[in-house]
């Protein structure tokens, strides 16, 4: 990233304080020009969500517009057509984080794991997440979890293989921590009820406990992000200008202490309401026809 004024920030971000909304949707779209580490990408449309049987014309759609402001992309499934993501997103000269999606249904971890596994020998998988949140919902036990990732590292010796979680679970979960090769770590201020104004400091404390979890690990920040509509969590207070500061702060933090963050998430989605409340539906930095919302 070129150094421009406002690269240099201090430990909370840089100073807003002089900057109208236009001035930071111009430094988020400079941002985007010269590219994101990543995102987490689902290939929904509007009236989509998990259950549905994804396309391969979709997914090549959906990537298309996203693929020029990025160099990595991740995934969460491994079936329903996702397991077409990653060759489709390296053809398109992408990285991937392929992930395999584990929850109570057995039998569909199986099939995940499987899949995973197929798309990886193919060698479409720069790295491979196995689960996502699984201990934070308490779909499973951590034995189960370490089986899945053991099972994972033994069919694919040459590839990265890690597990998605809160920062804190791989603090309250070390020998999950230890069976992993890279620690994927979600950071969400905005969760955590934190207001806008010192979420970058928060995320950066999130960022450590992590590394220090990590014991010398590799640590990818998976998810992070801001939305711009819906009910406050706490002093988190959803908003554009909060959301495009918070990406700001993100990513110049990110080329200055070279770290990689998967943003969350590409576009917003509408199925996300009825786990989440209203602000499930706007963590996109496409909305949901596919349009750059902060540029």
């Amino acid at each position: 990233m070129s150094k421009k004024p406002y690269n240099y920030m201090s430990l909370a971000g840089i100073s807003f304080t002089n900057l109208t909304t236009a001035e930071l949707r111009v430094i988020a779209s400079e941002i985007l020009e010269e590219k994101i580490h990543g995102i987490s990408f689902s290939p929904y449309v509007e009236g989509q969500g998990p259950g549905t049987q994804i396309s391969e014309q979709q997914i090549r759609q959906r990537l298309q517009i996203i693929q020029p402001n990025i160099n990595w992309v991740r995934s969460f499934s491994c079936t329903e057509g996702n397991e077409q993501i990653p060759k489709i997103a390296q053809e398109s000269g992408l990285n991937t984080m392929v992930g395999v999606w584990l929850d109570d249904d057995l039998a569909n971890n199986e099939l995940e794991l499987a899949n995973a596994i197929e798309v990886a020998k193919s060698g479409h998988v720069n790295i491979l997440a196995v689960g996502n949140e699984v201990l934070l919902r308490g779909d499973l036990t951590e034995a189960q979890l370490i089986d899945y990732i053991t099972r994972a590292k033994q069919a694919l010796p040459d590839i990265e293989v890690g597990y998605v979680d809160a920062y804190f679970e791989f603090e309250d979960h070390p020998q999950v921590t230890e069976v992993c090769d890279v620690i994927l770590a979600n950071c969400y201020p905005f969760w955590e009820g934190c207001p806008a104004e010192y979420s970058l400091l928060y995320m950066k404390d999130m960022y450590r406990r992590a590394v220090k979890a990590g014991n010398g690990k590799r640590v990818i920040i998976t998810e992070t992000g801001w939305p711009n509509v819906g009910t406050a969590e706490r002093g988190a207070i959803p908003s554009t200008e909060n959301a495009i500061k918070y990406f700001i702060n993100t990513y110049l933090w990110a080329a200055e202490e070279d770290i990689e963050i998967f943003y969350f998430s590409s576009f917003d989605e509408t199925w996300k309401v009825a786990d989440e409340g209203d602000v499930g539906a706007y963590w996109g930095l496409w909305d949901k026809d596919g349009k750059l919302k902060y540029v």
